[in-house]
């Protein structure tokens, strides 16, 4: 008997420490706006159990709701999280406009936007608007350029195995080659460049490189043009 009163106190106990902690988590979820003074009442695990609550809420939430629960919790809404949600929406949006486009040959507005992807249209404008000055833009880009490198390796490996469109692709990629579209600048740096872009070949100076050439090439001869690749850099002629 005494083991089973003994139980029920304890029982009780946790009943009305689990009331109270529901309590200071419900009470939080009430306020206009959440920030981060609001949290010091909450103990360790009331704090991982109030953003468990509001992860959830989020996972629900769509369109305008979705945009005033942000403005409610943002204070206190870590940088990782914020970045997650730009990276939602910012690839949501992009996928939606490229499905929009394959499918009517134009492209969408910000309503059918929103629409498609479930943001709010004020969202979805806010994002095509601000996105390139956004830090969280800068780190988006960041994938792409750190791809440069391994693009240009595999443009350049084509390049030196007799691929012409590849070898003039690799040139103009790093500034070399003159640019069909840059032939009638008036910039003298450009219209006096040895190199010159033909249709099937390359010539520099007085030598002309065509694919037949290359592909007479032993491994040696490739090595060195290769090499030779590698190695150009570009005076800056801005200074």
């Amino acid at each position: 008997m005494k083991g089973d009163r003994k139980s029920i106190i304890e029982n009780s106990k946790s009943l009305q420490k689990f009331t109270e902690s529901e309590n200071k988590i419900n009470s939080i979820l009430s306020l206009k706006k959440i920030t981060n003074d609001d949290l010091e009442i909450l103990t360790k695990s009331e704090y991982l159990k109030l953003f468990e609550v509001l992860t959830k809420k989020m996972n629900e939430l769509k369109g305008e709701d979705m945009d005033e629960f942000i403005e409610k919790i943002v204070e206190v809404m870590s940088s990782e999280s914020k970045n997650q949600i730009w990276e939602y929406n910012h690839n949501l949006i992009i996928s939606e406009i490229h499905a929009f486009i394959n499918t009517y040959e134009r492209m969408p507005s910000k309503t059918e936007l929103a629409n498609k992807t479930q943001l709010s249209r004020q969202t979805v404008h806010k994002h095509l608007k601000d996105y390139k000055s956004s830090p969280y833009y800068t780190e988006f880009q960041e994938q792409f350029t750190f791809m440069q490198s391994q693009v240009m390796a595999t443009i350049l490996r084509y390049a030196v195995n007799g691929d012409m469109k590849a070898a003039k692709l690799y040139l103009e990629g790093i500034g070399v080659l003159k640019n069909p579209s840059s032939a009638n600048n008036s910039n003298p740096v450009h219209n006096n460049t040895l190199i010159q872009n033909q249709n099937n070949y390359i010539q520099i100076g007085g030598t002309v490189l065509n694919q037949k050439l290359i592909q007479n090439l032993n491994p040696e001869q490739i090595s060195t043009i290769e090499g030779i690749l590698k190695t150009i850099v570009i005076k800056d002629d801005s200074r």
